[in-house]
This record gives C-alpha cells, structure tokens and sequence, in this order.
C-alpha cells in the first residue's frame, strides 16, 4: 500500500506538534532541575529526571499520531471534529502551561490545579476519541497513566514544600 506524500506530511505535523511546547517546556527546566528543583523535598518514589525527557518524547509522539488518526478519520476539521479536537487542543494547551507555572513560576498550588484539570481533559479527550478510533484512544492511556503519576507528585511536592506568602 502506497502512501502519498502529502499523506505523510499530514502525519508528520500532527505528530509533532505537540513536541513543540515540549522543546519550549524543556528550555524553561533545563536551568531549573540543576537549581531550584533540588532544593524541593520530593518523594523517595519519584521517577529520576533522565527519565522525564524520554517519556515525554514517547508521549507527545503518541498524542500527536492519536490526532492525526482522529483528525483524518472524521475528515479534516469537521462540525464532527468541533469537540473531539478541541478538547486535545485544550488538553495540549494545559499541558504547555504546567512547565511554564510550575518550572518558570514556581507557583506549585497553582501547577497543582492546572495538572488536575489537564488530566481530565486527557480523560474528557480519551471519552470523544474512543467512539472514533480506539487505537487513538489507547495512544493516549500511558499519557493519563503518567499524568497520575505527575499529579500524585505535583500534589506531594506542593504538601512538602510551603510557598512563601504573597505581600
């Protein structure tokens, strides 16, 4: 089976577009995981930070061909494709800010609620996709799998570690 080129592009943008906020993300921690995030109490059953960029990448490479699989089964940007894909923009859009919030901002209360309400965006977007593609859907489970994780972490980190007081 041949598979136009234009077809390839098509997966090719999908696919990385999510990488995109991942590489800003990944700007935004470089200088903090060596300066500010070791100064955090964090639990002893945190994944190590190496293994963050490899998730991350394996990830956003599934979201991205998930969407794609959506987007071209319902036939590009339909009225169908309305809700299906914009809760994965709204979900991508969430997930862009937690680094920016938790990482940039050190605003751990309010990288806390943003991970909380992009996991179940990840959960209201995995809900619209399945009746479209359960192979995008399952693209998504180790996504929401992790997002628990994260969020289970994010939680122990903000418990641990009181913000300073506003003025």
């Amino acid at each position: 089976m041949h598979t136009p080129p234009k077809m390839w592009l098509q997966i090719a943008g999908f696919t990385a577009l999510p990488h995109l906020g991942g590489l800003y993300g990944g700007y935004i921690t470089r200088k903090e995981v060596n300066t500010w995030y070791p100064t955090l109490k964090k639990p002893s059953w945190r994944p190590p930070n190496k293994a963050f960029p490899v998730v991350w990448t394996c990830l956003y490479t599934g979201m991205g061909y998930g969407s794609y699989l959506v987007w071209k089964e319902l036939g590009g940007f339909t009225e169908d494709a309305l809700v299906p894909l914009g809760l994965y923009g709204t979900q991508l859009a969430l997930n862009w800010a937690w680094t920016p919030i938790f990482f940039g901002a050190h605003k751990l209360k309010w990288s806390l609620v943003e991970i909380v309400l992009l996991t179940g965006t990840v959960g209201a977007t995995m809900m619209s996709w399945y009746p479209i593609s359960r192979t995008a859907t399952m693209l998504l489970a180790p996504y929401l799998g992790w997002l628990c994780l994260a969020t289970s972490l994010n939680y122990c980190i903000w418990r641990d570690n009181p913000e300073e007081k506003e003025e």
